[in-house]
């Protein structure tokens, strides 16, 4: 039994009835979205559409990209193309007097999923962001570690009995809490199906490893702690059943709808981004940032939804600048597109993406590249699902005719999946639960790969 106050959410109608000490909805604070290890803001995207469809304002909705977002192995030692505690923190806290600028707010509301919520934790603790956000919610969030286990990276910030978390973690007054006010807190967590909250250590390279980590470790004493059954890492935050959470939290009512409300007049734009480039292995691609990639060129074309066959020609081309932006793109409702991506040093990559229901200004595009091994194949695609992960033992997943797909196993711990085909030129398919995407192989002999981005 833990000792933290926790609430088992069921279905979203029932979910968090007792906390209704959040701001009234017609207030509509700011939000700030924070990322997690090594993502970007394009992962809330779905989030926003959510909240949007309930009737909060766009322009009161805000997810930054923190530059490196891939923590280091030692905190207290300098690693390229990665970023400390305190870098991380001091990019939130500039990020949330942007904010506060641009919209005149007092505070704001922060919601952070995985790493990000240990910037919460710090900037609210150290930072002076105390007096600067109202509500912190945070999904999926390691507050007790990946491991607490001694000697194992001592001074990395995800181990739990190291430096950054015990002060974190430290009791803030004589009840023990380990969070104070004036913030609200809100924890949201799996019951058991969260990759970082294991007691063994499958999911960080050694499944016999005692992590002495539970569960629970996502709770912190003193806050609201709310348990989603069956849900994965990445779902803590991004799944409806967590956004049913975190606006019941802000308002203290169940939202209108889950779903994401289509809109008439569809507008997407975003960011090409790179990574860096491990000495190892250059194909790789291990560390991914989000800095501008300029100079990449950009092609869109609409393509059919059952077989990703492109339907005319190229509806945006481009070149992208310094700041790495691309679009607008007036998206046409129900039709599928294929983002081309190609840039020195990078294979060209062919990104099928489903209908955009709403418009989006954080569709952002990353090339990939293709590994040394993958070479001997005629053709490469990858599945992949940004918000979660792929269960088996949970989900339909079929990705050309293949279920499970290469390189998933039993649990919520794989979100991609590289399929290598015999055959260029053709269409391939996949589903996800109840959604479907296609696209095309294309010749890895000319350095091109396909990807097929699920939205949800």
């Amino acid at each position: 039994m833990t000792t933290r106050r926790e609430i088992l959410a069921l279905p979203a109608a029932l979910i968090l009835g007792a906390c209704a000490s959040g701001p009234s909805a017609s207030a509509y604070p700011p939000i700030v979205f924070v990322h997690g290890n090594g993502d970007s803001a394009s992962i809330w995207q779905t989030t926003l559409w959510r909240f949007e469809s309930n009737g909060w304002p766009r322009d009161r909705l805000f997810a930054p990209d923190q530059p490196y977002p891939l923590a280091r192995d030692d905190d207290e030692v300098e690693q390229a193309g990665r970023s400390s505690t305190a870098q991380h923190m001091a990019f939130l806290r500039e990020e949330v007097e942007k904010v506060l600028q641009a919209t005149g707010a007092r505070q704001v509301v922060l919601v952070a999923n995985s790493r990000g919520g240990y910037a919460v934790r710090n900037y609210i603790q150290n930072g002076g962001g105390a007096a600067k956000v109202s509500h912190a919610i945070l999904a999926g969030v390691p507050n007790h570690g990946v491991w607490n286990v001694p000697g194992r990276l001592p001074h990395n910030e995800f181990a739990g009995n190291g430096p950054f978390l015990q002060a974190l973690n430290a009791p803030k007054n004589a009840q023990g809490d380990e969070v104070a006010g004036p913030v609200k807190w809100l924890t949201i967590r799996s019951d058991n199906n969260d990759k970082y909250a294991q007691p063994l250590g499958l999911w960080i390279g050694n499944p016999k490893l005692d992590t002495g980590v539970t569960y629970e470790g996502p709770a912190l004493k003193g806050a609201t702690n709310v348990v989603l059954p069956k849900v994965d890492h990445r779902e803590t935050a991004f799944s409806p059943a967590a956004f049913g959470v975190m606006w019941r939290f802000l308002t203290g009512k169940a939202p209108a709808t889950l779903q994401v409300v289509p809109e008439e007049r569809v507008v997407v734009s975003g960011k090409v981004t790179g990574s860096g480039v491990s000495s190892t292995d250059p194909a790789s691609g291990a560390f991914p940032n989000n800095l501008p990639l300029p100079g990449a060129k950009l092609e869109v074309y609409a393509t059919d939804p059952a077989t990703g066959e492109r339907r005319g020609d190229a509806v945006l081309t481009q070149t992208v600048g310094a700041d790495g932006a691309w679009g607008p793109l007036q998206a046409r409702p129900g039709t599928p597109y294929e983002f081309v991506l190609s840039a020195p040093g990078y294979s060209t990559t062919h990104i099928y993406r489903n209908p955009f229901p709403r418009s989006s200004a954080i569709v952002h595009l990353r090339p990939d590249r293709i590994a040394i091994f993958e070479r001997r194949a005629i053709a490469l695609v990858m599945l992949t699902r940004p918000r979660g992960y792929f269960d088996p033992q949970r989900d339909k997943i079929v990705f050309e005719n293949r279920t499970p797909p290469p390189g998933v196993v039993p649990g919520a711990g794989v979100s991609s999946s590289r399929l290598q085909l015999l055959e260029a030129g053709k269409p391939v398919h996949a589903q996800f639960n109840g959604e479907k995407i296609a696209g095309r192989t294309w010749p890895v002999v000319n350095n091109e790969v396909a990807v097929l981005e699920l939205t949800y």
